[in-house]
């Protein structure tokens, strides 16, 4: 990942703290946030507890009889995840609990338990309760986990996280106690940025790697602030928190992928870092070059492969983003100078023009119509 600006970078943990004290107090995501996924060289941070506070217990095998423990875990589990196939390891008694909230549109579960064997096949896929538009983030609070899903085999430890890919079979077990943060994440969310879940599935993301700890540190805080966050709010911050997720697989495809895939993941991360940084108006070609790790030369090649020119995806990203907030009722106390300043756009008439050319509406009267269609809704 890149070097960019490591001199200019504060600590990685002052960084965090201060962008989400800011977040909390504005509403909004600090572009600080998002400057740090790329920009920080900084390998030690610390490892924020996990707090539950906000999650609430959906099932406990505690006052269940042993001969029906089971039984009502699979019921449970299997509603809040997929169907899967499971059966306990050892001869043991099964205990297990299960708590859930949902936090700006997406469903996080706890998993605390031991000893299971839990697999979907190609006979659970086709369940008429099957969740083919998710994906699943798993990630290890406690113990050790192994999987196999697209002849891939992992044990993910405390810290590491890996996606599930609902389209496949997977086989996961759990050998002695653990305890896992589930987080079912729309597919398209992670797909339209990285390309099909057959790049990523499966692949073990470090929890000690700087990117993963940010997103395992601003995931894990955001659960025990979820009942303090109007709804709004937890969305953006939610969005912070995939953004964070996406920029972690990114640089663990990069260590993976074949060289004949090799130039699509270039481009999967050059995406990646222009959503982390729209808000930055000195980012250029050049600069997301230097960003990825290749010449300018070949970016371009790249992108002009693909039918796609970089400065073009910038100002098209940079008013798609624009044309979201505008939309939104959260952004309706900021004005429209700061709003295009945020997006990137050096001044006002430079994004009124631009964004009449691609919406057929000025930004004002673009934000009155979405407004007032989601009064009417």
């Amino acid at each position: 990942m890149t070097r960019l600006c490591v001199s200019r970078t504060r600590h990685f943990q002052e960084v965090f703290d201060s962008a989400s004290h800011f977040a909390a107090k504005t509403q909004r995501p600090s572009s600080n946030v998002r400057l740090l996924l790329f920009r920080t060289g900084v390998a030690n941070a610390k490892i924020y507890n996990y707090n539950a506070a906000a999650m609430k217990q959906i099932f406990s095998t505690d006052g269940v009889l042993p001969k029906d423990r089971f039984r009502h875990w699979r019921e449970v589990c299997e509603d809040r995840i997929v169907p899967m196939e499971q059966k306990p390891l050892g001869e043991g008694q099964f205990d297990a609990t299960i708590n859930g909230v949902s936090i700006g549109g997406l469903d996080f579960t706890k998993f605390a338990l031991r000893n299971l064997r839990a697999s979907t096949t190609s006979r659970t896929l086709r369940h008429e309760n099957h969740k083919t538009d998710h994906l699943f983030m798993s990630m290890v609070l406690a113990g050790t986990v192994r999987a196999d899903q697209n002849d891939r085999s992992s044990t993910d430890g405390t810290g590491d996280f890996a996606i599930r890919d609902t389209n496949t079979p997977w086989t996961i077990e759990h050998d002695g106690y653990s305890e896992v943060l589930a987080i079912a994440i729309p597919r398209e969310r992670i797909e339209n940025v990285l390309g099909p879940a057959r790049l990523f599935a499966s692949l073990t993301v470090e929890g000690h790697q700087p990117v993963a700890t940010l997103a395992r540190s601003f995931l894990t805080s955001m659960l025990g602030q979820a009942d303090r966050m109007p709804p709004e709010v937890a969305e953006r911050m939610v969005g912070v928190g995939l953004d964070l997720v996406v920029a972690s697989l990114a640089e663990r495809i990069a260590r993976e992928a074949p060289r004949p895939i090799h130039g699509t993941v270039v481009v999967q991360r050059a995406k990646v870092f222009v959503e982390a940084n729209l808000g930055d108006q000195t980012l250029d070609p050049p600069q997301l070059a230097a960003a990825v790790g290749v010449s300018l030369r070949r970016l371009q090649e790249l992108f002009h492969e693909r039918g796609q020119h970089i400065s073009d995806w910038i100002w098209e990203r940079r008013l798609a983003e624009a044309a979201k907030r505008l939309g939104d009722p959260g952004y309706l106390h900021m004005p429209l100078g700061s709003l295009a300043y945020s997006c990137g756009f050096a001044n006002q008439s430079h994004f009124s023009r631009r964004f009449k050319e691609r919406y057929g509406l000025s930004p004002r009267d673009y934000r009155h119509r979405a407004l007032s269609q989601a009064v009417a809704c």
